[in-house]
C-alpha cells in the first residue's frame, strides 16, 4: 500500500534456477536479510468533492412562471446577487391587499380608542353603565388584536413577494441550470432547483484508505495528491476527518478518510477528479527489510524460504510496513540470512541490458 522504493543494499549469493527459453519463465536468487529506510508514506485513491455547504441547488419557495432567468453555467456570481425572478402580479395584488387592510384596522383602533375614552369618562359621571364601558374595551381590545393580525399577514405576503426573486444564497459559480425563461414551476413539499452554485475554493478530497493501514492515519498529518488533469502538479492538504464506518470494495475493506486541502486551488481543481493521495508518516530508520517477493503465504500466514545448510527451509515470519518492493520483518529472520526470491525472466533479462546480473544496487532505476 506504501509507494516510493527505498534503496535495500542487498547481496546475491548464489543463482539457483535460470532458464531463459520462454518469456514467461521464472528465475531465483538468494537475497540477503538487510537493513533499509522505509517510506513514510500510505498511499489511496481518492475523488475531490465540494465540502459541505459548498454546493447549493437554488429555487424559488413559490409557484409561478418564470420570467427572467440572469445567469448561465460558468458565471461567477456573488453572494444576494439576483438570478431569476418570478412572475409577480398576483403576489403584488395581495401584498397591496394586506397594505389596505392594515390602514383599515388602524383607522378601526383609533376608533375605538377614542370611544373608549368617552364611555371611560361618561362612565366617571354616571351617565352610562357598566356594561357601556366593558363593551367599549371589548372592541378596543378587538380592534388593537385585528391591527396585529393585518400587519402579520402583510408581513407575511411580502415575504411571498421577496420568494419570487431568487438571490444567490452562496458567492460562486453556476455548475447547473435546469429551467428556461417561460416555464411554470410548483413549490410544493420541496422547492424546484433552478441553479447549482458551486464555491471551487471550498473543494476537499474523500479518499479510501486500506484497513491494513487505517492505524497508522490520524487527524491533522499532512498529506498531497495529484489528479490526472494535471500529473506533474502536487496539491497539498492534510487529514481532517477519519470516517468511523468502512466501505467494502471487491472484498476489501476500505475507510473514507478527508483531506482538507490547504491552498483553493481555484481555477485548477473540479469536483469529481480522481486523485492519488500520499498520506505522509513518521519514516521508519534502520529496519530488517526482504524484498516483498520473498514472501509466501499459507492460510494467511507470512513464510519464507531460507538458506540453511545450502539447503531451502521454509521458516515463518512476522512482517511490518510494506513499501513498494520491500516489507519489514519484525521477526522470524536476522541480519545476514538469505532468502529465496523469484523474479520474472523478462525482467531479468532486462537487468541483464543494464549492466547487472541481480537486482539493482543503489541508485538504480524503480
Amino acid at each position: 500500500m506504501f509507494k516510493k522504493t527505498f534503496v535495500l543494499l542487498i547481496v546475491v549469493f548464489a543463482a539457483i534456477a535460470c532458464s531463459k527459453g520462454r518469456k514467461n519463465e521464472l528465475r531465483a536468487s538468494w537475497v540477503e536479510v538487510k537493513k533499509a529506510d522505509l517510506p513514510a508514506e500510505v498511499t489511496a485513491t481518492g475523488t475531490v468533492l465540494p465540502e459541505v455547504g459548498a454546493q447549493v441547488k437554488v429555487g424559488p419557495r413559490v409557484s409561478g412562471k418564470l420570467e427572467h432567468l440572469y445567469v448561465k453555467v460558468g458565471d461567477r456570481v456573488e453572494k444576494g446577487q439576483i438570478l431569476a425572478v418570478l412572475e409577480q402580479k398576483d403576489l403584488i395584488a395581495n401584498s397591496v391587499r394586506m397594505e389596505a387592510q392594515v390602514r383599515d384596522s388602524e383607522a378601526a383602533l383609533s376608533y375605538a380608542k377614542a370611544n373608549f375614552n368617552r364611555v371611560s369618562k361618561l362612565f366617571g359621571e354616571g351617565v352610562v353603565s357598566v356594561d357601556s364601558l366593558d363593551a367599549a374595551r371589548k372592541s378596543l381590545e378587538s380592534s388593537e388584536a385585528q391591527l396585529k393580525s393585518a400587519k402579520a399577514q402583510n408581513e407575511y405576503t411580502k415575504i411571498q413577494l421577496s420568494y419570487a426573486t431568487v438571490t444567490a444564497p452562496i458567492s460562486g459559480t453556476i455548475g447547473s441550470v435546469s429551467t428556461q425563461e417561460g416555464e411554470t414551476v410548483a413549490a410544493s413539499l420541496s422547492a424546484p432547483t433552478f441553479v447549482t452554485i458551486l464555491d471551487l475554493s471550498r473543494l476537499e478530497v474523500d479518499a479510501y484508505v486500506d484497513e491494513v493501514d487505517i492505524g497508522k492515519i490520524s487527524v491533522g498529518q499532512k498529506a498531497d495528491f495529484t489528479v490526472d488533469a494535471f500529473p506533474d502538479k502536487t496539491f497539498n492538504a492534510h487529514i481532517e476527518a477519519i470516517y468511523p464506518d468502512a466501505t467494502t470494495i471487491d472484498n476489501v475493506v476500505y475507510y473514507a478518510v478527508i483531506l482538507k486541502i490547504d491552498d483553493p486551488y481555484e481555477g485548477l481543481l473540479r469536483p469529481q477528479m480522481t486523485t492519488s493521495v500520499s498520506i505522509h508518516l513518521d519514516a521508519l530508520t534502520g529496519v530488517l527489510a526482504i524484498p516483498a517477493k520473498a514472501v509466501k503465504r499459507e492460510n494467511g500466514s507470512p513464510f519464507v524460504m531460507v538458506k540453511e545448510g545450502g539447503k531451502a527451509a521454509r521458516r515463518q515470519v512476522s512482517l511490518g510496513r510494506e513499501a513498494g518492493e520491500l516489507v519489514e520483518v519484525k521477526g522470524g529472520l536476522a541480519l545476514g540470512d538469505s532468502v529465496l526470491v523469484q523474479v520474472s525472466e523478462n525482467r531479468q533479462k532486462n537487468d541483464d541490458m543494464g549492466g547487472s546480473g541481480g537486482p539493482r544496487g543503489p541508485g538504480g532505476p524503480p
